[in-house]
C-alpha cells in the first residue's frame, strides 16, 4: 500500500489509546475502518470520531480477540461488509507487572492469551484475505520491550518477544511465497494510554503507584503521535516501526551494548524502582 485512500483497515484494540488513534489517523486519510475491542462503549466512541475525521464506512464489532473462531467470524464479517480487507492491525494488548516468581498462573496465561495469541489468531483470521486483495499489510504491535527486556515484566516481555518472533517469521514466508502481503512489527516505547492503569500485578505491587509512574515519568508520546509514525511506517513498507524517542534510544544502546544492557536495564531498575 502506497495510500490508505479508499483502502480498509480492520483494528483491534480500536475502543481507547492507539487504536482509536490510529481508527482516526487512516480515516482522516480516508480509508474504511473496521473496529473491534471488547469495550462496545469505547467502540463507539471511536466509531464516532473515525466518522468525523472522514472515515468512508464504519463497522463496529465488539470481541474478544482470545477467541480465534470471534476472529475468524469478525474477518469474514469485514468482507461481507466492504467486499475486501487491505490491512488488519492486531494492536489489543495489556499489561502484568511483577517478578516471575511472584505472578499468578491464570495472570500468565491471561497475557498470552491476549498480547500473543490475540495476534496469532487475528493475522490468522485475516491473512487469506489480506493476499487476494492484491494489497495486503499485517501490522502486528509489538513493544519496545520486545526488544529488550525490563525486570518486573517477564510475562509482558515474552509475549512481546513472541510477537516480534512469529511476525517476523511471516514477512520472510509471505516473501518465500511471493504473497503481496507486507508485515510490520510496531515496537511503541512509553505510550500515553491506560495500558499500565488497567493491567494486572502480582501480589505485593503496587498498581497505583506503578501505573502512575509509567504515566507520569515513561509516557511520553502521544497516542496520536504513535499513530502518525506506524502510518509512516506502513506506508513506506517497514518491517520494523519503533515508535518515541524512547524507543530508539533504548534500541540502539542495547544494539551496542549486546545482552549487557540486561546489567544496565538491572541497575536502572534497583535505582528507581521502576
Amino acid at each position: 500500500m502506497r495510500t490508505f485512500s479508499d483502502k480498509v483497515v480492520a483494528i483491534t484494540g480500536a475502543a481507547s489509546g492507539i487504536g482509536r488513534a490510529l481508527a482516526v489517523e487512516v480515516s482522516r486519510r480516508g480509508a474504511h475502518v473496521a473496529l473491534a475491542d471488547v469495550d462496545a462503549d469505547g467502540l463507539e466512541v471511536t466509531r464516532k470520531l473515525a466518522h468525523a475525521a472522514g472515515a468512508r464506512g464504519t463497522l463496529t464489532t465488539v470481541l474478544d480477540v482470545t477467541s480465534a473462531q470471534a476472529l475468524r467470524s469478525w474477518a469474514d464479517e469485514v468482507v461481507e461488509q466492504f467486499g475486501r480487507v487491505n490491512a488488519v492491525v492486531n494492536n489489543a494488548g495489556v499489561s502484568l507487572t511483577g517478578d516471575l516468581t511472584d505472578l499468578d498462573d491464570a495472570d500468565m496465561e491471561w497475557i498470552m492469551s491476549i498480547n500473543f495469541w490475540g495476534v496469532v489468531h487475528g493475522t490468522r483470521a485475516f491473512l487469506p484475505h489480506l493476499i487476494a486483495s492484491g494489497d495486503g499489510h499485517v501490522v502486528n504491535v509489538s513493544s519496545l520491550f520486545g526488544l529488550v527486556s525490563m525486570p518486573g515484566q517477564s510475562l509482558y516481555n515474552a509475549s512481546k518477544y513472541a510477537v516480534r518472533g512469529a511476525s517476523e517469521a511471516l514477512r520472510e514466508e509471505m516473501l518465500v511465497a511471493r504473497h503481496p502481503v507486507q508485515v510490520s512489527v510496531v515496537h511503541p516505547g512509553g505510550i500515553r494510554t491506560g495500558i499500565a492503569r488497567n493491567g494486572r500485578f502480582a501480589t505485593g505491587v503496587d498498581g497505583a503507584e506503578t501505573a502512575a509512574k509509567f504515566d507520569t515519568r515513561l509516557a511520553r508520546t502521544t497516542p496520536e503521535k504513535a499513530a502518525r509514525t506506524i502510518v509512516a511506517g506502513v506506508l513506506k513498507h517497514r518491517p520494523r516501526i519503533l515508535v518515541g524517542p524512547d524507543a530508539h534510544v533504548v534500541h540502539v544502546l542495547s544494539t551496542l551494548a549486546g545482552a549487557r544492557y540486561q546489567d544496565v536495564a538491572a541497575r536502572v531498575s534497583a535505582r528507581t524502582g521502576f
